[in-house]
């Protein structure tokens, strides 16, 4: 399985209930979510477990990229699990497991993206979806941390 994932963590000078409140509130997850340059323009939105976020993330570039979050677990302030994809079901998604654990100075977030296959995580690489994902989390250390 380690073949088809992506990881990504950092420590966030922010409590886990703030943390969280970054990726649950409606107004709030939009502003960080996506690499630094990126923006996200919804469509729907609905952070809860079984609840669903539609958004066109916008490259620097102008490119449009369809996303759909389909939430399938909240364990509040601990873990968000949800499918990602393409927002077609014509996608197989990925599924991405996001925990949130209190340490010294903060929050632990660690982020764990599996891929349908090694073949498509290889590609998320090629195009540096590791590094992309850095500029997220700091995007979100940022909005938690002005909490």
């Amino acid at each position: 399985m380690e073949d088809r994932q992506i990881t990504l963590s950092r420590v966030i000078a922010a409590s886990p209930e703030l943390v969280w409140r970054c990726w649950t509130d409606p107004a709030l997850l939009p502003q960080w979510f996506g690499p630094e340059g990126y923006s996200c323009t919804t469509k729907e939105i609905s952070l809860r477990q079984g609840g669903i976020w539609r958004f066109d993330m916008i490259g620097p570039d102008g490119k449009v990229w369809p996303n759909r979050h389909r939430f399938t677990l909240y364990d509040q302030p601990r873990r968000i699990e949800f499918l990602m994809d393409g927002d077609t079901d014509a996608d197989t998604p990925f599924e991405v497991v996001v925990t949130l654990t209190p340490e010294a100075g903060g929050t632990r977030i660690t982020q764990v993206m599996t891929f349908p296959s090694a073949e498509i995580r290889n590609g998320a690489l090629a195009y540096g979806a590791d590094r992309l994902g850095q500029t997220t989390l700091a995007k979100l250390a940022k909005i938690a941390e002005a909490l």
